[in-house]
Order: structure tokens, then sequence, then C-alpha cells
């Protein structure tokens, strides 16, 4: 049977409502009031932070691993983005300018910068046979230590509560590592099933 909602159980769901509507509204009215199209922290997130680094990709990227880099750039992009919409949530970090209002975290750094910067990343450690994490270490050091100080100071990333750099390093690391261990799964998996005739060899 079907559990009814008591009164005060439906008393605190509309509180809860109303206050992300109004949330949402005042994201709004910041947002327009100071990320517009006027101001250069905009294009710098629009075109630095989204558009260039698409571009690189679309010239960089090795055509004949496209399956396995985009497999691996979208676990790195979900990962980091519910890492980044968590923290944002709670109050831990927060982004002063965004790219849009109406998403959570910062779009450019969880859709296109992060993402392809682990991407090209890997790429290269699989065509020079190096140590992936080695070098995914390195990636995160530089994001961590040098990047978001440097938006920190600019005032287009801010730590809030008791959080550290040293804890957003501890989060790029667990992004990269689980996303790897994913990849490496479903490679496994994929190479099974090549095995038993589930998929067809090229």
């Amino acid at each position: 049977m079907e559990k009814q909602m008591n009164e005060k159980q439906l008393e605190l769901y509309e509180e809860i409502r109303h206050l992300i509507v109004k949330t949402t509204e005042m994201k709004d009215e910041y947002w327009h009031a100071y990320n517009g199209l006027d101001t250069w922290q905009f294009w710098l997130i629009f075109l630095g932070m989204f558009v260039a680094p698409l571009v690189i990709l679309y010239f960089l990227i090795d055509r004949d691993k496209m399956s396995l880099l985009g497999f691996y750039g979208y676990n790195i992009h979900v990962w980091f983005s519910h890492i980044d919409n968590w923290g944002t949530k709670h109050g831990l970090w927060g982004y002063p300018y965004e790219l849009v209002p109406f998403i959570p975290g910062n779009l450019s750094l969880d859709v296109a910068l992060v993402p392809i910067l682990y991407m090209l990343v890997y790429q290269w450690t699989l065509n020079q046979n190096k140590n992936y994490y080695i070098y995914t270490l390195a990636l995160s050091v530089f994001l961590s230590f040098i990047f978001k100080p440097i938006l920190s100071m600019h005032h287009l990333f801010k730590l809030h509560e008791w959080v550290t750099f040293l804890h957003i390093f501890a989060a790029y690391c667990a992004l990269f590592i689980f996303s790897k261990l994913i990849t490496n799964i479903f490679i496994w998996m994929s190479k099974q099933g090549t095995k038993k005739g589930l998929f067809p060899q090229r």
C-alpha cells in the first residue's frame, strides 16, 4: 500500500520547494547583474575554458582511439560534475562567475576543460607507453595547486568552510583513479565479449 504524505511532511516539502525556487531566482538575478556578456569573466570562461579546449581536442584527439578516449572523458565529466555540484550545494566551494545561471558548478570546467585535459594526458600515455598514474597525478597537482589558486586570486573560484586546496587535490586523485578503473572494467568486458563472439570484431 502506498504511504500517504502526512501534513508535516507536505509542509516541509513545500517549504523546500519554495526555497529552491527562491534560490534559483536569486541566482538568475545575480548572474544577470555580475556575469553577463559585458564582463571579461564571462568571455574568459566561455572562450578560454569552454570553446578553446573543444577546438584543441578536435585537432589533437587520436581518431583511432576516439571511442576509448571518449568513454574515459565522459567518465571524468560525469564524476567531476557530481563532485563539483555536491561541493557547491554544500557550500564548500563556489564560482562567483558562471557560464550559465541554471546549471550548478562551473559548466566550462565540468564539461570541457578538465575532462579534455585528462583525455589528452591519457592519450599521450597510451601513445608514448608512459605510466598513466604518474602523469595524471602531475596534472592533478597542476590543477589543484596552480590552476585553482590562480582562479581563486581572480575571484573565479572560492573555497569555503574547512576546505583547502589539498582537499581539491584529493578529489582530483579520486576522480582520475575511479575513471580509469571504470574504463579498464569496460575494456576487459569488451575483450571478454569479443572472445565469446558477443561483439563483432573489426
